[in-house]
């Protein structure tokens, strides 16, 4: 059994790869709630009063999707719950929430983390994929994709909390020790429009795969 978990900032191609690396192993693949998720649009609109809300929302789905994830061979979650600290303390320094929101989101995660082993008997994933861009890259995939709350036509504001979001990523990748990780250049590979870059990237991926498994 393995379950491989991809990570990066908005835009970074997580969707896309998760697919591919799904469709390679015959698995399913575990989406973040974004589409359907109809506190997002409301944290764009006013993140100070739905931030907190937002990110245990987003905690509660991902726990969710672990434990239904650990009871299949290969699949494949688009977003790991290791991020949800970077994202939410993000948030709290931007003062969108306070002290005590920090405080019981943290209890709150520790808890359910420790939790994981009980529910599926695997308490780390075989395999963290980081999607590394560059802020430009993540500025066009954030306007392709179109989505109106994250334009910054929307708010020019989310212009310096996209920036110092991509910049705190990289420091979490460096700091991220809970299983293997492998770092993916997505600018030196398109795997969203270049066939060629997919299949190197998938190749990459599944290298990585195999050495954890000796």
């Amino acid at each position: 059994m393995s379950v491989i978990v991809l990570a990066g900032t908005i835009g970074a191609g997580k969707t896309s790869l998760s697919k591919m690396i799904a469709n390679e192993l015959g698995s399913e693949v575990f989406y973040e709630s974004v589409d359907n998720n109809e506190i997002l649009p409301l944290f764009y609109e006013d993140p100070e009063k739905y931030s907190f809300l937002l990110q245990i929302y987003f905690l509660n789905k991902r726990f969710n999707s672990i434990k239904r994830a650990l009871v299949h061979d290969n699949n494949v979650l688009d977003r790991s719950i290791y991020e949800d600290s970077l994202l939410f303390h993000l948030n709290a320094d931007l003062g969108r929430a306070s002290a005590q929101e920090v405080e019981v989101y943290d209890e709150l995660l520790q808890n359910m983390m420790e939790e994981l082993p009980f529910a599926a008997q695997k308490k780390h994933p075989d395999l963290l994929v980081h999607i590394k861009v560059s802020f430009e890259t993540m500025l066009k995939r954030i306007e392709k994709r179109n989505r109106p709350f994250e334009q910054l036509t929307f708010d020019p504001g989310l212009y310096d909390y996209y920036k110092e979001l991509n910049r705190r990523y990289e420091e979490w990748f460096d700091n991220y020790h809970e299983s293997p990780k492998i770092q993916i250049d997505g600018d030196q590979f398109n795997f969203v429009e270049d066939e060629d870059a997919a299949k190197e990237v998938i190749k990459l991926v599944l290298a990585k795969l195999e050495e954890t498994r000796k």
